[in-house]
């Protein structure tokens, strides 16, 4: 169990760092850096005012202000980034801005801040292209054609992996990356198409599937990724690896998880289909054999469970 340390988590207002943050206050000082463009923290009234948290608005790519923010502390989570495909294709610059500068900027600062406990880089499942089945931390990623906004962002998070490598074998940075295989769950927001469907779903309003339906991914409840980040943050065995962070048991098409919502929620939703946005991911499914054999971490929430947890969250709003 992680106790006293003093935790730097850049993106802590969004989904997953709000849901981080909650396993981390009582033991630990948090501080939640963001600049509150998805304001997941303000659902959880419990932190509000929590002696051990502090809300520090910025920008990952105003070095000085999240250097000067970083200092002091030995442990930091950097969760901030432009995610969802609507966003990149409107705005593919910030994104690339966001997710190599902003990475460069936090690494930086954490050398600055003297971290010495742990550095947790997030990256993305989308390094591994459009065929990615069982694929292991070592296998070849993908960088896809340049232009195509999907690729702009894998990209992105792929360049801040080698970057946060560099930092970790040229500056003893402890690193550990992290590649995020379809993480939902309560509190999320945004573009990410469980909540989306989920909504939609608890509304009888009709869920929109951009394609044909027949892309495959793997699913992790929120609760299952943080699990694993707390032994990410825990473990001496996690400093200098990338682990995959997923559950490889819910797989289901996309197709398959609209009609799997509506069954779930005994919902009267119809399923349209929409022209593609962009280059899509036909087939995502991670082994996470490593994170099991070096951290002990097996996802445990299944998608049944999963939607029903999620759809009583967005009920109570």
């Amino acid at each position: 169990m992680l106790t006293g340390k003093n935790i730097f988590v850049t993106g802590g207002a969004g989904f997953i760092g709000t849901t981080l943050i909650e396993r981390l206050v009582a033991e630990n000082r948090v501080t939640a850096y963001d600049n509150l463009t998805r304001n997941t923290l303000q659902s959880r009234p419990e932190l509000a005012g929590h002696p051990n948290l502090k809300l520090v608005q910025g920008d990952v790519l105003d070095l000085a202000h999240l250097t000067a923010a970083m200092a002091g502390h030995d442990t930091a989570v950097h969760a901030a980034g432009i995610a969802g495909i609507d966003t990149v294709i409107k705005s593919p610059v910030r994104t690339m801005r966001v997710n190599m500068i902003g990475t460069a900027n936090a690494l930086e600062a954490a050398q600055a801040a003297g971290v010495s406990h742990r550095f947790v880089d997030f990256s993305t499942s989308e390094v591994f292209g459009s065929m990615a089945y069982r694929s292991s931390e070592t296998d070849q990623t993908v960088s896809g054609s340049a232009g195509e906004a999907r690729w702009t962002y894998a990209v992105s998070k792929l360049a801040g992996e080698h970057l946060a490598k560099a930092y970790h074998s040229e500056h003893g940075l402890p690193v550990v990356t992290v590649r995020p295989f379809n993480v939902y769950g309560p509190g999320q927001t945004g573009e990410g198409a469980m909540q989306i469907f989920i909504q939609r779903a608890l509304r009888d309003e009709d869920i929109n599937i951009y394609g044909d339906g027949t892309q495959i991914r793997a699913w992790c409840f929120v609760d299952d990724f943080v699990e694993c980040l707390m032994h990410c943050l825990e473990s001496p065995r996690a400093v200098g690896e990338s682990f995959n962070i997923g559950n490889a048991r819910a797989i289901m098409t996309t197709l398959g998880l609209a009609q799997m919502v509506c069954r779930v929620l005994n919902s009267k939703s119809k399923v349209l289909f929409k022209p593609a946005l962009s280059a899509d991911i036909a087939l995502r499914i991670p082994s996470v054999d490593k994170a099991e054999e070096l951290l002990g971490f097996k996802a445990q929430v299944d998608l049944d469970e999963g939607i029903l947890r999620t759809a009583e969250y967005f009920r109570s709003l």
